[in-house]
């Protein structure tokens, strides 16, 4: 069972480690990562910014300084390379709100009772158009001001106050109203994030010869379009959507399903050597 839900378990990991890491920073002096997700110092010297809140404040029309610039450098390159979504179901803190409210809406088989999806995915891309412009316009981090991220994040070091709201509304959200409907179709920050995630090494591969059409992977993938290849050929996940959770490798019990870098699988030898 452990070795089945690895990767969960280390997403797990990784999401609680960092808010620790957080948290001891503010409440004990421990400053090995401290700030928040929207900026923060790693070991008292390396700046660590969010690059689309970095966006919103030039948009705002505040100064950047260097730090800032070379933190949002930081963070693009890292995402650019080991897949920009990583962000949203590596690190996040809402993604396990909505991984507990996708998990409930499959076993009360709500899925089956709304089989279209009434809102389109592009959704969020328009978000970050919208949130650009009203930066611009009145001067303020747009989102970041009212960002549900932020306020869990927050609430988890600070104590929760309105996060307990965000938490709920997010969660009944995609329980009962849109399958994945923040993160999947309305989190701008996501949307950002799939952009630089276009350019990443690391890709989930889909292998047709191994694969039953079972469909599981697609049952649990948050951002399920971007398996189109299932059952009709063997090619990576090029879309900057994907999460790299690992949910459908996870679930594929078929071994049709695997981590990639680029065009070389995991453990195979490049052909061209």
């Amino acid at each position: 069972m452990i070795k089945k839900y690895k990767y969960l378990i280390l997403r797990r990991f990784t999401q609680i480690a960092i808010m620790f890491l957080y948290t001891i920073a503010n409440i004990w002096g421990i400053n090995i990562l401290m700030g928040n997700l929207s900026s923060s110092l790693l070991l008292g010297v390396v700046p660590l910014s969010d690059p689309y809140a970095v966006l919103q404040m030039f948009f705002a029309g505040a100064v950047l300084t260097i730090d800032v610039i070379v933190g949002a450098l930081i963070i693009i390159m890292f995402y650019a390379i080991f897949g920009g979504r990583i962000f949203c179901s590596w690190v996040c803190p809402v993604n396990l709100i909505t991984d507990l409210s996708n998990y409930l809406r499959r076993k009360l088989e709500f899925n089956k009772i709304q089989r279209r999806q009434p809102a389109s995915r592009k959704i969020r891309y328009w978000v970050i158009v919208i949130s650009l412009i009203i930066s611009f316009i009145l001067g303020i981090t747009a989102f970041e001001f009212i960002s549900p991220i932020s306020m869990i994040h927050r609430g988890i070091i600070f104590g929760l106050g309105l996060g307990w709201a965000a938490i709920l509304v997010i969660f009944l959200f995609d329980l009962f109203v849109l399958k994945n409907g923040w993160c999947g179709h309305i989190c701008p920050l996501g949307g950002f994030y799939s952009l630089i995630g276009k350019y990443s090494l690391i890709r989930v591969h889909h292998n047709v010869d191994n694969c039953t059409e079972c469909m599981k992977c697609k049952e649990v993938c948050p951002e399920d379009q971007v398996l189109f290849m299932i059952t009709k050929e063997s090619l990576p996940v090029l879309n900057g959507e994907c999460t790299n959770c690992a949910r459908c490798i996870e679930e594929c019990d078929d071994d049709a399903l695997n981590f990639s870098i680029k065009k070389l699988k995991i453990g195979e030898k490049n052909e061209n050597n």
